[in-house]
C-alpha cells in the first residue's frame, strides 16, 4: 500500500544522485492505530521483532527523533531492549570502531582521508569485516540560538557570525549586528559564546557553514572540537540549557533543541535577505546536496554556501552508521529490524512536531534499499 510520506520539506531532489521512487509502506496500519505520527507501533510490529538487546551510541542531536522510533519499537516489540547513548558523534563513531556498540549515530558521514592518524572508514572496514555505511537517518537545521533580552528579531551573516564565535565581536550593540538589524534596539550587554566541549557532528557541520560561507572571517579548520571562544557545555542539551539561563548568550544548537527551550534564533543573509528558520528554508539547501557515497553508502555533501534565495544554510544529516555485513548475523538482524521502524513512514512522520524533518522520499528509498541489503 502506497503512503505518502508527511514532510515539510517536501518532494526534495538531491542533485543527480537519489533515484525518485514514491516511498511505500509495507505494513498497513490497524483500524485501531492511534499514535502521534501515524501507527508507528504497527510499523515495529510488522518489523520481525528480535529478542534481546542492541547497542547504540553517538549523535546527541538525534536523541528525541531516536527515542520516539525506540519507544515504537519496543512498544510493539516488549522482549526487545535498545539502548542508545547520546555521548556526541565523535564517542558513537569510536565505540562502534572498537566495537563496543552495535552501530553508531553521526551528524558526519565516516572520513575517507586521514585526520588525527585516523581514516574512520578504514577503520570501521576493519572493524566490521566489511564495508561500513553511512544511513541518512535524521534531518534538521542548526539554530543559531540566542537570549538577550529586549531583542526577539536578530539577523546575522557568515560573516558576523564567525567573528561572534570567534571572541571579535564582543558586545550585543557591536556596529556590524547593529548594520544588519537597523530597526532593532541592541544593548551593550556582553556577549556569552556556549560552544560544545564534547566532540560533536554538529560543531564539525556549523564550522563547515562558517568556513563554506565566510572563509576570510573564520579561518579554523572544520571538525568534531570547537576551535573558536566561548564557554564549553556537554552535549545539545548543555548548551540549550546554559544559554536560556544566561542574558546575552549565543550558541549553535539543533532546531529541537531550541524549541525545547524556547531560544529565539537567529535569521540568516546569505546575500538574498534574511532567511528565518523553517523546514521549507532549510529544504533549500538540503535540495543541493550530492551524494558523496557509492551504492548503499549514502554519505552527502551539502552546499553550506548556497545563495540560493529563500535558503537557510546550517543544515545537518544525522547518519546511522552500520556494517555492511555483520560478523553476527544476528546482529546483523537486529540492526535491519530496529532501523526499518526508524525509517518507516510512521515513525518519520511524526518528527516535524519535534524540530526534525521526516526523510524526503527520494532519500527514503535509497535508505531502505541499503538497510534491506544489511545482513
Amino acid at each position: 500500500m502506497s503512503v505518502s510520506r508527511v514532510s515539510a520539506f517536501g518532494a526534495i531532489a538531491l542533485t543527480g544522485v537519489l533515484a525518485l521512487s514514491a516511498c511505500a509502506s509495507e505494513n498497513p496500519a490497524p483500524a485501531d492505530a492511534n499514535t502521534a505520527g501515524g501507527d508507528s507501533t504497527n510499523a515495529a510490529a510488522a518489523a520481525d521483532c528480535f529478542t534481546g538487546d542492541l547497542k547504540a551510541e553517538g549523535s546527541s542531536a538525534q536523541k528525541n527523533a531516536i527515542d520516539e522510533a525506540i519507544s515504537a519499537y519496543q512498544t510493539a516489540c516488549a522482549d526487545a531492549t535498545i539502548d542508545y547513548q547520546p555521548t556526541g558523534s565523535g564517542a558513537g563513531i569510536k565505540q562502534f570502531i572498537a566495537k563496543q556498540v552495535d552501530f553508531a549515530g553521526s551528524d558526519s558521514a565516516l572520513k575517507t582521508e586521514e585526520k588525527d592518524g585516523v581514516i574512520e572508514t578504514e577503520e570501521a572496514k576493519n572493524s566490521c569485516g566489511s564495508d561500513a555505511w553511512n544511513l541518512p537517518m535524521v534531518t534538521g537545521p542548526i539554530a543559531i540560538a540566542y537570549n538577550v533580552k529586549g531583542v526577539d528579531k536578530l539577523v546575522l551573516n557568515a560573516d558576523v557570525a564567525s567573528k561572534i564565535f570567534d571572541g571579535k565581536i564582543t558586545t550585543w550593540n557591536d556596529p556590524a549586528i547593529a548594520a544588519l538589524n537597523k530597526d532593532a534596539t541592541l544593548p551593550a550587554t556582553p556577549i556569552k559564546v556556549y560552544f560544545r566541549s564534547d566532540e560533536s557532528g554538529t560543531t564539525e557541520n556549523f564550522t563547515k557553514y562558517l568556513k563554506a560561507a565566510a572563509p576570510s572571517a573564520w579561518t579554523y579548520e572544520t571538525g568534531k572540537k570547537w576551535p573558536g571562544k566561548g564557554e564549553g557545555k556537554e552535549k545539545s542539551a548543555g548548551v540549550a540549557t546554559a544559554t536560556k539561563g544566561q542574558d546575552g548568550a549565543i550558541t549553535y544548537v539543533e532546531w529541537s533543541y531550541a524549541q525545547q527551550n524556547q531560544l529565539s534564533m537567529a535569521s540568516i543573509d546569505s546575500g538574498s535577505g534574511p532567511v528565518e528558520l523553517t523546514a521549507e528554508s532549510a529544504g533549500k539547501t538540503v535540495a543541493t546536496a550530492e551524494q558523496a557515497g557509492t551504492g548503499n553508502d549514502l554519505a552527502l555533501k551539502i552546499d553550506y554556501a548556497t545563495k540560493e534565495a529563500g535558503a537557510y544554510p546550517i543544515v545537518l544529516v544525522t547518519y546511522e552508521i552500520v556494517c555492511s555485513k555483520y560478523p553476527d548475523a544476528e546482529t546483523g538482524k537486529k540492526v535491519k529490524s530496529f532501523l526499518k521502524t526508524f525509517a518507516s513512514d510512521e515513525v518519520q512522520g511524526g518528527l516535524t512536531a519535534q524540530g526534525y524533518a521526516p526523510l524526503p522520499a527520494e532519500v527514503a528509498s535509497k535508505v531502505e534499499t541499503a538497510i534491506d541489503a544489511i545482513s
